[in-house]
């Protein structure tokens, strides 16, 4: 699982706006495409092909001003494969009179899903991932999104295999979990064929919202929480008249959640230079937290 970051807060003169791309064994899937999203990702040299499907918090333009410029450069570049995006309600009313004006004669379609805001709701599945909403509280409709990597099978160990003579028609069971009998009757246990498969990984992304403890319980154990964190706490009453969380509030949730590391982003211009203030607040609550960066690649 990996995550660029095509820009990471509010425009100041340190960031684009909020755009994120994380690749699943060479899946693409884009979260929030604001203006200059496009830029980014050709600077992060990623193959548009391989982006299908684009994830939108929310209806506000520093979410989604990128939309239509990629669209149709998808267009220009002679794309074919169905685009699929998805955000709360409003999207088709605001992008389906855009595409049909702007649009005409494209080869591929684009195909926009309105998503429940109100309840966690499954809206992606495929043999790698499952996508699903987490409900967030800000001025408009506002959904975060859930990435679950599905489990892997186990990994052989190709010396046990020869040393059986299993053959190549059984690996894949083998994978799956069975166990291997041998002509005489013997059983081998999977456990000697085979090592653990790799750990999953998850990924939650929360941007724009009020501080919700309430999806604690949904983000239980995510490997990485990418958090907005607008102000400092000192700011906590315009954070909550803004609908927006303070660093010291991403941090409880990461606490409360217990998860992996925490991502920081969506500043407040107001806070030009002063970033190492909003880390050094969450980091005080929960130290295994990163500021986000235009362009940062992290691994998980």
């Amino acid at each position: 699982m990996h995550i660029l970051g095509c820009g990471a807060a509010l425009p100041t003169p340190h960031h684009f706006c909020s755009s994120q791309v994380l690749n699943i064994r060479e899946k693409l899937f884009m979260i929030d495409c604001a203006e200059g999203s496009q830029i980014q990702l050709r600077r992060g040299h990623l193959k548009y092909p391989h982006l299908n499907n684009i994830f939108i918090t929310h209806l506000h333009g520093d979410h989604c001003f990128g939309l239509m410029g990629l669209i149709s450069t998808f267009a220009l570049l002679g794309r074919t494969a169905p685009l699929h995006i998805y955000a709360p309600t409003g999207l088709r009313d605001i992008f389906q009179p855009q595409i049909d004006f702007f649009c005409q004669g494209m080869e591929y379609t684009v195909q926009l899903h309105e998503v429940n805001h109100k309840e966690p709701t499954v809206i992606y599945d495929d043999r790698s991932v499952s996508v699903e909403t987490i409900p967030l509280k800000h001025r408009i409709p506002c959904v975060g999104y859930l990435f679950k990597e599905k489990q892997l099978p186990r990994h052989i160990r190709r010396d046990v295999i020869d040393a059986y003579h299993i053959p190549i028609s059984q690996i894949n069971n083998i994978k799956a979990g069975m166990d291997w009998q041998m002509p005489d009757g013997e059983v081998i246990p999977n456990h000697l064929l085979t090592t653990p498969p790799d750990p999953v990984r998850s990924y939650a992304y929360c941007s724009d919202t009020m501080f919700v403890p309430q999806n604690a319980p949904q983000l239980s154990g995510v490997s990485l929480l990418y958090h907005e964190a607008t102000f400092l706490q000192e700011q906590e009453l315009l954070a909550r008249k803004t609908f927006h969380s303070t660093a010291q509030q991403a941090a409880t949730l990461a606490q409360l959640s217990h998860a992996g590391k925490l991502l920081l982003g969506h500043f407040s211009s107001r806070y030009k230079d002063k970033e190492p203030q909003l880390l050094a607040e969450a980091q005080s609550v929960f130290p295994d937290t990163i500021a986000a960066q235009d362009g940062m690649h992290i691994i998980l």
